[in-house]
């Protein structure tokens, strides 16, 4: 019998866990350099709760049988599981706020051909914040996160679903859905074919082609005839824009994409995706509704957040990976099976001696060139050879 994992599932062998490792360490070095704080939130969690906020697909839970009456599922992202922990926490005090919280661990999502999925992710939320300060902080760590990892050629594609829903509410009701899906889809060819009033057309193509540099899309809108009522959600984008080019941020990194939204309302300010190649290595963006949903007192708390998907970040760093394992420094010998307790206790204290460095212990009684050809296929440079009475010969491959 072929024992096989389920489809979707992932086995990491001891490459792709150093691989993914020293990725996880400097994202986390950067986290915590900000001030965030770890949490950690279990994988099993209600149906009801992971899909409350409205931006999870209860099709894309992975369920499980459960003898409750509550329907339990595998968590498909954290911000919801992280919102459920933290919204009766926070009360009415606003004094704990804001809350500064990183992640690292699975994920679990049924796709659309019925297939489930295990992925991986890290990625911060700061809860209790709103504004312009905000906003920038979690752009600029998104910044300084993939800058510590070197990764080449990455933009961020922004935009705000605030004044994208108000550019939309300026169509006739009867038209916006149609126009949003088509947004949502960036299918400017079903916009272009769609039955439409002709000035309600060039309205709409208009709002699928608001993307570039931040400043060009700006002064688009400031002088369009259409935009006169959404001044502040403008100048909010300007200064926010200014803010990332004024602490250092690359404005080459930054692409407006007033187009660029979801066709749900989870997310209720600036929104945003990183591209890298041919890869989405990360996503997030303000969702100042959902920690109301799980609040006993329905209270709400702006909030905003950013996850990075590792597997895609392994890809499109591959070349910068570690390639090899980490080699062991040494291997204790015993010459004779009466030996075998001070190899032991000379692996020992060579291990305390350096916690930095991994010993081996030679397991089989076997020729001294076996010996020399096994240290030389693993790649380790030193053989010490122990007697019965403790005494060590150390000889370099």
């Amino acid at each position: 019998m072929v024992h096989q994992l389920p489809t979707g599932a992932k086995d990491l062998l001891p490459l792709d866990v150093a691989q993914k490792r020293w990725i996880e360490s400097r994202i986390q070095q950067v986290f915590q350099s900000w001030g965030y704080q770890r949490i950690i939130t279990p994988t099993v969690e209600h149906l009801r709760s992971l899909t409350a906020g409205g931006a999870v697909d209860p099709e894309s839970v992975i369920q499980l049988n459960s003898n409750s009456i509550d329907i339990l599922g595998l968590r498909p992202e954290f911000t919801a599981s992280i919102a459920r922990a933290y919204a009766a926490r926070l009360g009415g005090n606003v004094a704990t706020c804001p809350q500064r919280l990183y992640y690292n661990a699975n994920v679990f999502r049924r796709r659309a051909n019925n297939t489930s999925e295990e992925s991986f992710q890290a990625g911060v939320e700061l809860l209790g914040a709103s504004g312009l300060l905000a906003d920038g902080e979690i752009l600029m760590l998104l910044s300084e996160s993939l800058d510590r990892l070197e990764l080449q050629n990455w933009q961020i594609i922004l935009g705000d679903a605030r004044l994208t829903g108000a550019l939309l509410d300026l169509l006739p009701e009867q038209y916006r859905d149609k126009v949003r899906q088509c947004l949502a889809s960036l299918d400017r060819v079903a916009l272009t074919e769609m039955d439409l009033p002709a000035d309600v057309k060039v309205y709409a193509l208009e709002l699928i082609d608001l993307r570039g540099k931040p400043k060009d899309v700006l002064s688009r809108l400031s002088t369009s005839a259409w935009t006169s009522g959404l001044t502040g959600e403008i100048n909010y984008l300007k200064s926010l824009v200014d803010l990332w080019e004024t602490t250092g941020g690359n404005s080459d990194r930054l692409i407006l994409d007033l187009s660029f939204m979801q066709t749900f309302d989870y997310y209720t300010g600036i929104v945003f995706v990183v591209a890298c190649n041919n890869y989405i290595v990360a996503q997030g963006g303000r969702y100042d509704r959902l920690l109301s949903v799980y609040h006993p007192q329905n209270a709400s708390y702006p909030s905003i957040g950013f996850c990075l998907n590792l597997e895609d970040l392994q890809q499109a760093l591959q070349s910068r990976l570690p390639q090899t394992l980490a080699n062991s420094n040494c291997l204790v010998v015993a010459k004779t099976p009466d030996a075998m307790q001070a190899a032991f206790a000379h692996a020992a204290k060579l291990r305390q001696a350096s916690d930095l460095e991994a010993i081996e212990l030679e397991l089989e009684f076997r020729s001294a060139d076996s010996v020399r050809d096994h240290a030389r296929s693993r790649g380790i440079p030193q053989i010490a050879w122990v007697s019965s009475d403790g005494a060590i010969d150390s000889e370099m491959i």
